[in-house]
């Protein structure tokens, strides 16, 4: 029988995101530590992960998504998470929507992304001792009501077969893509190379493609993104970028180069890490239809226009802020979890 128990979930999530606005001693140091375990998890990137779900857990946001019957915490279904490891973080949203929902969390991390998670959900739980039996981790999931993971293309294909007798979300690679009208300001471009450059350009939000109409003058882009130069100092980006030049000049591939980010014109949206795809569009109309045919794909489109297209389109910058509501590929969690 399912038990009823009374919390305050609005005040307990916005508590829980003040204090990862202003990070504890503690925190801290296991944000200057995960570069150990993941050379790509390099201290800034971390705390803006961090951060970021901070601003998530802001109470009007939080009075706006969380159910009507939310302080009201069911015992439910035990729900597997395997959870991707691209960027800091990154499942925790899974995680939170599993426990809100009133099921239990069983929960896989990925190796290179734990301990920041483990020990928001200790945070967690010292705010609401009730959240202490509402999940656990594992390194085999194992007798669960249905499973949410994320992975590449690749191990996809094993997810849905493995996963196949219970209710699933599987979710594959997905990258974002920016729409560009030629007339941004300095400043809106400049708030796009945090869309491209962030995490590395590792997450699915962020833009491996940009589309820009058939005249359009890259100076002014590289000249709006200067001040993210630094980026060609961290080894493996600088590895990246190297290798990936390289094959473009033995290949004589035309591509454009500034120092730290090169830009070659493809049809395709995932680029290689350190190089940004573009193509031409004709008219709103062709941007669209460019879009729409790849919307599978894509996580999300950044650009000040307005275009009717099947996947979100967010403002300049905001890529890597998503809301509470921002679904992994338009997939609504909470109302999965409200139907097993």
């Amino acid at each position: 029988m399912s038990e009823l128990i009374k919390i305050n979930l609005t005040e307990t999530l916005f508590k829980l995101g003040e204090e990862l606005l202003e990070p504890s001693e503690e925190l801290l140091e296991i944000i200057e530590r995960e570069r150990q375990y993941n050379a790509w998890f390099v201290p800034e990137n971390v705390l803006q992960a961090v951060q970021a779900i901070g601003k998530m857990l802001n109470r009007k946001d939080l009075e706006k998504w969380l159910p009507e019957d939310a302080g009201t915490v069911f015992t439910g279904k035990k729900v597997g998470l395997v959870l991707a490891g691209n960027i800091p973080v990154v499942g925790f949203h899974d995680v939170l929507c599993v426990l809100v929902s009133g099921h239990f969390a069983l929960i896989k991390a990925s190796a290179s992304d734990s301990r920041i998670i483990t020990y928001i959900l200790k945070r967690l739980v010292a705010l609401e001792p009730e959240f202490a039996n509402r999940y656990e981790f594992t390194e085999r999931l194992a007798n669960f009501d249905a499973v949410m993971a994320t992975g590449s293309n690749n191990t996809s294909r094993y997810f849905e077969y493995y996963f196949s007798k219970v209710p699933n979300i599987v979710r594959k690679n997905r990258n974002s893509m920016a729409l560009l009208s030629g007339f941004e300001t300095e400043e809106d471009l400049h708030k796009l190379g945090h869309d491209i450059f962030d995490y590395f350009g590792l997450g699915c939000r962020s833009v491996s493609k940009i589309l820009v109409p058939a005249d359009y003058d890259f100076g002014i882009l590289f000249r709006a993104i200067e001040s993210f130069q630094p980026i060609i100092n961290h080894h493996k980006y600088n590895n990246n970028y190297d290798y990936n030049k390289s094959v473009y000049l033995v290949n004589q591939a035309k591509h454009l180069d500034n120092g730290f980010l090169l830009l070659k014109q493809d049809e395709n949206i995932a680029s290689p890490l350190a190089v940004l795809f573009y193509d031409f569009y004709k008219n709103l109309e062709d941007a669209a239809e460019k879009i729409n045919v790849k919307k599978d794909a894509i996580q999300c489109v950044v650009s000040g226009m307005k275009l009717n297209i099947e996947v979100p389109i967010v403002s300049f910058g905001e890529s890597q802020q998503p809301k509470l509501w921002d679904y992994a590929d338009g997939v609504n969690t909470m109302a999965f979890l409200q139907t097993i």
